[in-house]
């Protein structure tokens, strides 16, 4: 696949190299020509120099033989022009758009663009290792019914298999992050200790769930 990417700051040129590894070809556009110093003498990709939502940069990219476009420069408003100038003027549908602020961002999802609130999500993160209570919600649907949540679990969890957890509160543990690796839990999977539970969940039974997380399981026993 050709994937064309807006801005070449540390994570457009980091995703630059990982793509072209992968085997895909790759076009970086930014507006600063110096940018381009980060991708290496090894990238072998297109380097274009200029402003990633005018149209004729993006068709010097590639845009119109494209499968996806990234929009990962440092301007909120240039990353969601540019997203929609990809995906309404060019057709692409794999588009996404890097977002500072998470207030936008939702609105920005309700217009049908996936965004990535960068700040947002490594403050969450870090707020989850300072003050590990409640559900922090990483993702919404766009009616705002259902979410993505870290939630808080009790040690009193541990030994206990993920569909026990599932069973007694009604959601869907999606994944684990279990020593800084994601993993996807099967029904005999066990909750150890350390782990990081992520649920899909109904936005109205947010304080139900944690409650049932917070207190442990029904049964004393394993």
């Amino acid at each position: 696949m050709h994937i064309v990417i807006m801005g070449c700051g540390r994570v457009g040129s980091a995703l630059a190299q990982t793509l072209e590894q992968q085997g895909h070809t790759v076009a970086v556009v930014d507006q600063d020509p110096t940018a381009f110093r980060r991708l290496g003498s090894g990238f072998g990709g297109r380097r274009v120099t200029g402003v990633g939502f005018d149209q004729d940069t993006l068709r010097e990219a590639g845009i119109e033989e494209a499968g996806a476009f990234a929009a990962v420069s440092s301007g909120d408003n240039s990353n969601i022009i540019a997203a929609r100038v990809a995906r309404e003027m060019f057709g692409i549908e794999n588009v996404a758009a890097r977002i500072y602020d998470p207030r936008r961002a939702e609105v920005y999802q309700r217009l049908g663009i996936p965004t990535v609130a960068t700040v947002r999500w490594t403050a969450d993160q870090m707020l989850r290792r300072l003050l590990p209570s409640g559900a922090e919600p990483l993702w919404r649907d766009p009616s705002g019914g259902v979410q993505l949540a870290e939630v808080h679990t009790s040690p009193s969890w541990i030994g206990h298999k993920v569909s026990t957890l599932q069973e007694e509160t009604g959601v869907r543990v999606a994944f684990l992050t279990r020593l800084g690796e994601a993993v996807l839990p099967t029904s005999q999977t066990v909750l150890q200790e350390g782990d990081l539970v992520h649920v899909m969940m109904r936005t109205d039974e947010i304080e139900k769930v944690e409650a049932v997380f917070s207190e442990g399981p029904e049964e004393g026993g394993h």
